[in-house]
């Protein structure tokens, strides 16, 4: 039997166990999603949004690319980021990294990754801005850790810098962003940077 034929099987299996587990899941699923979160997490097969957090299917929008990055003319992540904000009104945006990420540890070195390397210039420029204390660490793996954290912290900057972003916030106290970056090790998530909506001043009449 393929690899993929098993992913068939094991898919029908589920379904069966789901169904008769829970007769009327599917049927509620399939009329319609409000999620209270969007993930922006690593592509990385080892850091799946919903086991890792312990939620079901309908829980997290997701959006996962390359590293996690929010950059500024991607139109497959801000067109996911507006539908989840304008459409589905998620409550919280969070972008996931996690220790050991090979594009990070790929826009540590100085070797050649072909079409990656222009994805990975978002990555080394955050490298650059933080080079000084990078730099302070011997351990290579400590090293790409510290830099996951300041990138994570950067694509929560840039979040908040988006169109979508500031036009929710001028029409109500959403979403929070938040930036966490999960250790393969132990299977734990750290927060590195929250923003909170700015608090609006309230409005004065002048009599």
């Amino acid at each position: 039997m393929n690899s993929f034929e098993k992913l068939l099987l094991q898919n029908k299996a589920w379904a069966l166990e789901t169904q008769s587990e829970d007769p009327g899941y599917f049927d509620r699923l399939s009329k319609g999603q409000s999620p209270e979160f969007l993930w922006i997490g690593c592509s990385d097969s080892r850091v799946p949004a919903n086991q890792i957090t312990g939620t079901n299917p309908g829980d997290i929008f997701v959006h996962r690319n390359i590293a996690n990055l929010v950059v500024e003319d991607d139109i497959n992540m801000l067109s996911v980021l507006e539908y989840a904000v304008i459409h589905l009104k998620v409550k919280h945006v969070i972008v996931c990294g996690h220790y050991g990420c090979g594009g990070v540890k790929a826009a540590l070195s100085s070797d050649n990754y072909g079409l990656l390397d222009k994805w990975l210039i978002n990555i080394k420029n955050v490298y650059q801005e933080n080079r000084e204390v990078i730099d302070s660490i011997g351990d290579q793996d400590a090293k790409a850790n510290l830099l996951t954290e300041f990138s994570v912290r950067q694509q929560v900057i840039n979040l908040s810098k988006t169109d979508t972003i500031r036009r929710a916030w001028e029409k109500g106290a959403r979403p929070h962003i938040h930036g966490w970056v999960y250790g393969l090790k132990d299977g734990l998530l750290k927060t590195v940077y929250d923003i909170a909506p700015p608090v609006k001043e309230p409005a004065y009449a002048i009599l």
